[in-house]
């Protein structure tokens, strides 16, 4: 296993080790680690749901009467009431016909793209979509083609020599994980409205953070009726766990009978479930909690474009600041950490080689003296 050693020594080399950080309480703006207090910017807690007080009853009177475990795939005898619950729940917030629900994000990209296109069919991605949108992709069989990020004529340059395949789907993100940009979502449907292909949204990160009504960067841009797969996490804005698809009746069913990672995974544990329907019904009726947010949002990147920041141009809760050497990053944000701030050192493979950075996530519950001690940190450091 030498090979192994020799491995892990390159990867500490160049910077790109990575090890964990054990968080004692609950997962809020301040984070207990080793005893110490540490103001945390990179949780995708964007709400500050996770650990909100009528989601933690609704998980706790769940649990008194449906019990933990599922105990079995949702085929079998893990289908619960609460599961069907929460899909209606989604279904109506996303204002889809079904809704479909997986254990996880990475599971429901993975199991719907490769149930939706196979061998002989082409399916194309923008080539900063999340790993799990590219490993879908990948294991789908399906001929496999990625266009420079965002680059509309790149996409249809692909689609105008796709001529022989029956079968075309567009995979993109809303809102992408690492830059905090959000995709030029009217021009990919026009494009995929052209060619007759499929499109197919990844609304992990805009989910509870766009739109009027909290349902994402698809109904930002008005796209409800255009937009015909839906896919999204209950794990980031909704302060939960588990991914989804949202669309069509055909579709739903369509899954329920090929996606391979929820034909053969045991079901979410009710309780799960109970927390993520509150999280959404919070999401609607509680506007003040994006308002907050974006505020948030706001006040921090103005005062970070006052102090020269080499900052990625965001559109998000997602603020990167490029430092470009890996090694640089870590030692940053290891300073940070010092100086009591959780802010991620973001290296390669998951970023381009010389684009690491430090990549913050602002919450709707941080305070401003939150984000003032924030900036104060940023300039020492």
């Amino acid at each position: 296993m030498k090979y192994i050693s020799d491995e892990l020594k390159t990867i500490k080399k160049s910077g790109l080790y990575r090890e964990l950080n054990s968080v004692e309480g609950s997962q809020g703006t301040h984070l207990e680690i080793k005893g110490k207090t540490y103001l945390s910017f990179c949780s995708n807690n964007y709400l500050g749901l996770a650990n909100n007080p009528l989601v933690i009853k609704a998980v706790k009177d769940a649990v008194g009467r449906y019990g933990w475990g599922a105990g079995a795939s949702r085929l079998v005898s893990g289908n619960m009431r609460l599961h069907e619950v929460l899909e209606g729940e989604i279904s109506r917030f996303k204002g889809k016909e079904a809704s479909i629900v997986f254990p996880t994000g990475y599971m429901a990209n993975v199991g719907t793209i490769s149930s939706l296109v196979s061998k002989g069919g082409l399916v194309i991605c923008d080539k900063l979509n999340h790993a799990s949108i590219i490993d879908g992709c990948r294991l789908s069989g399906a001929d496999f083609r990625v266009y420079p990020h965002c680059d509309m004529k790149k996409l249809e340059n692909i689609l105008k020599k796709a001529t022989k395949y029956s079968r075309k789907l567009i995979v993109t993100d809303t809102v992408f994980s690492m830059d905090g940009d959000i995709a030029p979502l009217p021009d990919i449907v026009r494009i995929a409205h052209k060619y007759n292909a499929m499109v197919m949204a990844d609304e992990a990160h805009g989910t509870g953070v766009f739109g009027e009504n909290g349902r994402g960067v698809v109904e930002h841009f008005n796209l409800s009726k255009k937009v015909s797969i839906v896919m999204g996490t209950l794990s980031k804005a909704v302060g939960s766990l588990g991914g989804y698809v949202s669309g069509d009746a055909d579709l739903i069913n369509f899954l329920r009978n090929k996606a391979r990672p929820f034909m053969y995974t045991t079901a979410l544990p009710p309780a799960v479930c109970a927390a993520s329907i509150a999280g959404i019904k919070l999401i609607r009726k509680n506007p003040s909690l994006r308002k907050s947010l974006w505020n948030n949002v706001r006040y921090l990147k103005k005062e970070l474009d006052l102090l020269n920041f080499n900052l990625i141009p965001s559109e998000s809760p997602i603020i990167p600041i490029l430092i470009g050497d890996a090694k640089k990053a870590v030692d940053m944000s290891k300073l940070l950490y010092k100086k009591g701030i959780l802010i991620p050192a973001i290296r390669p493979p998951t970023v381009p080689t010389r684009s690491s950075r430090l990549r913050m996530t602002v919450m709707s519950t941080h305070t401003r003296k939150d984000l003032e001690r924030l900036l104060e940190v940023l300039s020492d450091v």
